[in-house]
């Protein structure tokens, strides 16, 4: 039991934090102008972040996962739409585990 409370104390600082950040963060950059260089840092953490994402999958996962991965790039790279590579990418590992198990 005092186990279970530690985890559900840890998912609801986590989710307080979480919220504070989003809530401050567009707070704060209301009132503070962007230079040109924090803009560009900005749009690119997220492909960054993504990316990171994406290569600890595929580092700690399988075949599958790799197949998976090459896939969405693929439809990334021919349809340039984030939506349908990622729902490709899902869908791929979803049909190997379907089938393969």
């Amino acid at each position: 039991m005092p186990g279970e409370l530690a985890a559900y104390a840890a998912i609801l600082m986590m989710a307080a934090v979480t919220l504070a950040t989003r809530l401050l963060g567009a707070a704060f950059m209301e009132r503070v102008s962007a230079s040109p260089r924090v803009e560009r840092f900005l749009e690119a953490l997220s492909s960054s972040v993504l990316a990171a994402v994406v290569a600890t999958v595929v580092a700690q996962g399988g075949l599958r996962e790799a197949a998976a991965v090459a896939l969405a790039a693929l439809v990334m790279l021919s349809v340039k739409s984030a939506i349908w590579a990622m729902l490709a990418g899902m869908g791929a590992a979803a049909l190997w585990t379907a089938l393969l198990g």
